[in-house]
This record gives C-alpha cells, sequence and structure tokens, in this order.
C-alpha cells in the first residue's frame, strides 16, 4: 500500500508537497481505511479538488511517474525522462519520496531527476523502528559518474555502473533477478493510471477497443465489468466482444469489437460501443483500469474520475473500493473531480485540496491539516461557502 508521497519543484509545484494516506488516531474508524500490521490506519480512498488549472493533475502524476521510472525505465528507447521542473526554478532537478508497504514491510524511495539524467536514487527498508538503505546511488560532480553502495540489496557495484543516467536501479536490477528488486516492479506494475506526459488520456474509439483487447484475455474482468455495467443502470443487460475483419490499408486485420446488448421483453438488440453514449464508454475504459487494481490490491490513479459520467456514478466506484467482497486485497484510489458532492461520502482525512496562488504556484493540503474542522462538519456546505479555499474565483 502506498502511504505517504512527496514531491517538490514539479510543474506546477515548486514548494515540497505532501499526499499522505495516513491516518491520525482521532480519524473515525470505518470502510474508507485499512489497519496494516502496524496499527497504522491508511485511506483507500484519496479525492483531489479544486478549480480548473490548479494543478490537481499535477498532484497525481508523480505515482504515474514513479511507477512507470520504476518498473519501466530499463524498456525506453527515450532517453530523456518523464518529468519537468517548474517552470521559474533556477533548478532543473525534481525531488520525489515515496513511503509504502510490500509483504508488511516498510520502504522509502528517494529520488532526484532532471529531464537527462538521476541524480539521487535511494531505497530504505524499516528495520523495528529505524529505517536503514538497501542501495544509494549519488552523481558525483567531480568525477562525473555514481557513486554507489548497498547493503543487502544484492545488486553489485560493477552491474550498478553500467546503469544509463535516464534508467532507475531497480528497473534494472529487476531484469537481473534481484529479490527486493522484482517486488518493487511487481508493486509498480499495480498501479494503474490514465495519464500521459500531457495529463489525462481522453477516452475516445482507441480506448475502448484497448479496453476490449484486455477484458477479451481476462474471462473473469470481463464477467465483472459486465456485471457492473448492468448495475450502473445504463440500460445494457451485458456486454459481449466479438473477433471481426476490419479493412486497415491493403489488409483484413482481425479486431475485438465490443457490442453493448439491450434487451427488451424476449428481443435482443446489439449495438458497437463505440454507438453507445459516451458515459457508458468512459465506464467501460474506467473498469479496465479499477478492475485489475482491485483484483491485485494495487494502486488506481485517476484523473478526472466523472469524465463523461453522472456525478451519481462516482459513489458506486468508490464503493468498489470500500467493500471487502469488491475489494479483498485493499486496492486504494486516488482521483481528481469537480463533482464535489464526494464531500458528503468522505471524511476529512480523504480529500487533497488544490489551488494556485496569484503568482501561479500550485498548493495542495488535506482537509483534516485545517484548524477547527470538525468530524461531524457538513464538508461540502462548507467548501461551497469557501470556508475550506480551493474553490473558483469567478
Amino acid at each position: 500500500m502506498i502511504l505517504y508521497y512527496k514531491f517538490k519543484n514539479f510543474y506546477s509545484f515548486a514548494e515540497e508537497t505532501l499526499v499522505d494516506f495516513r491516518l491520525t488516531g482521532k480519524a473515525p474508524q470505518n470502510r474508507l481505511s485499512h489497519a496494516l500490521a502496524s496499527g497504522q490506519r491508511v485511506s483507500k480512498v484519496m479525492a483531489v479538488i479544486g478549480p480548473n488549472a490548479s494543478g490537481k493533475t499535477t498532484l497525481i502524476k508523480p505515482l504515474a511517474f514513479l511507477s512507470w521510472f520504476v518498473g519501466g525505465s530499463f524498456f525506453s528507447r527515450d532517453k530523456t525522462i518523464l518529468t519537468k521542473s517548474h517552470f521559474f526554478a533556477d533548478s532543473d532537478i525534481c525531488e520525489f519520496e515515496a513511503g509504502f508497504e510490500v509483504d508488511e514491510v516498510e520502504y522509502r524511495y528517494e529520488l532526484k531527476v532532471s529531464e537527462d539524467q538521476v541524480y539521487r536514487e535511494a531505497l530504505y527498508k524499516k528495520q523495528t523502528k529505524s529505517f536503514s538503505y538497501l542501495f544509494r546511488r549519488e552523481w558525483n560532480k567531480a568525477s562525473q559518474q555514481y557513486d554507489y553502495s548497498q547493503q543487502g540489496f544484492g545488486f553489485s557495484k560493477a552491474d550498478a555502473q553500467r546503469v544509463a543516467k535516464h534508467v532507475s536501479i531497480i528497473s534494472v536490477a529487476a531484469q537481473y533477478g534481484v529479490d527486493s528488486a522484482l517486488r518493487l516492479v511487481d508493486m509498480a506494475d499495480t498501479v494503474q493510471h490514465n495519464l500521459n506526459k500531457l495529463g489525462r488520456k481522453h477516452y475516445g474509439p482507441s480506448s475502448v477497443f484497448q479496453a476490449a483487447e484486455f477484458f477479451s484475455r481476462q474471462p473473469a474482468y470481463m464477467a465483472d465489468m459486465s456485471k457492473l455495467l448492468n448495475e450502473f443502470d445504463l440500460g445494457l443487460e451485458e456486454v459481449d466482444i466479438l473477433e471481426r475483419e476490419v479493412q486497415q490499408g491493403s489488409e483484413l486485420v482481425k479486431v475485438k469489437i465490443p457490442y453493448g446488448v439491450h434487451r427488451r421483453e424476449n428481443k435482443l438488440l446489439s449495438l458497437p460501443l463505440t454507438s453507445e453514449s459516451s458515459g457508458t464508454q468512459s465506464a467501460f475504459v474506467l473498469l479496465h483500469l479499477l478492475l485489475p487494481a482491485l483484483a491485485e490490491g494495487g494502486l488506481a490513479v485517476i484523473d478526472e474520475m466523472e469524465a463523461d459520467l453522472h456525478p451519481h456514478m462516482i459513489e458506486p466506484i468508490i464503493n468498489l473500493f470500500l467493500n471487502k467482497e469488491t475489494n479483498p486485497h485493499n486496492a486504494q484510489i486516488i482521483f481528481t473531480c469537480h463533482a464535489v458532492n464526494v464531500l458528503n461520502w468522505l471524511n476529512k482525512g480523504q480529500v487533497m485540496l488544490v489551488e494556485k496562488c496569484h503568482e501561479g504556484d500550485s498548493e495542495a493540503w488535506r482537509l483534516d491539516s485545517i484548524d477547527g474542522v470538525r468530524a461531524d462538519d457538513n464538508l461540502l456546505a462548507k467548501y461551497n461557502a469557501g470556508a475550506y479555499g480551493a474553490t473558483p474565483n469567478i
């Protein structure tokens, strides 16, 4: 599980910003959180709310970036690291830190990078009450190479010195079969998101076909998706996926085509899903991200959760993460949205507020960090009244 992450000098965030899933002892004990073996309770749901252009997408981008960097930078053909410093910063080095738990062991990962190279990468493991490093990799400006040390990580200095400047040690060590690295890469692979370098991936026909290809290979997820779309009251009896030959250039190629099946009494009608409403298509695409996270105990990072969906659909989607039957491994979700009625369903420790100051810098804070916010407050009413900030200035 993700415990927290923080970052600095990243896109519109100049100062260090913390997103903390760990709850205080005063937080209500309910389905919104999970108790770790240590006794620490961690949120399963985190909503990110704020005006347009405030930095909501940027607040969740570090999770997508770190999952790619740790899990997939070894395979990158592009020597550019997919990050960018604050536009007015004197330095081009972005800083990241994440705390997380794997197999009831707590880790801390630290990273400093520019678009061109890694300047620092380190992994720490909690031993009883304190952390000790598994590896540290520091750029030595004088020698123009990395100083590398490890204890118990299992990746030699000679191998580490061959790792390219734009690649994670963990991503490479996993290719050598290093056990700790393999576990972390597996965790990175359970992060499901709808982001790219520019922000949210907008749903379109290609997204629908990509999701259809995924579901066609995963019968269990296919059944769950079809059942949920039926329960979401979208007018669908079920979703079927058929293989069809389509013309691409001068060739016929086989493509998986999803169909929405409608029933009236004993009559069935199938329509290509691309002919259904944008909300139905969005729900279909969204589920191909959420269901693997729920099944594996991963993390879903979703930008603009309500995109093309009715705001009332957000609650049943959140409930997938709160219900033990649909979330047996305590998967987590963090999402941005403009549907502020989510404040009726969450506690103050499950809400991040984001706004941009007059100089253009983004700032974010957790709602329960504001003095005077009570557990029994009507969060939605007070937010709409401007008591917490992060509301549009119109």
